[in-house]
């Protein structure tokens, strides 16, 4: 299922393993100098992409959901 990619971002935990997060919930992203990503609930995720990927994958993933509702 697909379905993800329209709604989340596809990320690499520190433990190798690739999980996706809903980019409306994040609240804050952080060099530490890991990338480190608070949502709005407080929960942290420390992914090993750097803090501009992403910025990136969340930008891409805004450029999808508006050219859907276009």
């Amino acid at each position: 299922n697909k379905l993800w990619r329209l709604i989340m971002i596809k990320l690499t935990g520190f433990n190798g393993k690739d999980f996706v997060l809903n980019a409306e919930h994040i609240e804050k992203i952080e060099e530490v100098p890991e990338c480190l990503i608070t949502l709005i609930n407080g929960k942290k995720y420390m992914v090993k992409e750097d803090c501009q990927q992403v910025i990136d994958k969340v930008m891409e993933y805004k450029k999808k959901i508006f050219s859907l509702s276009l």
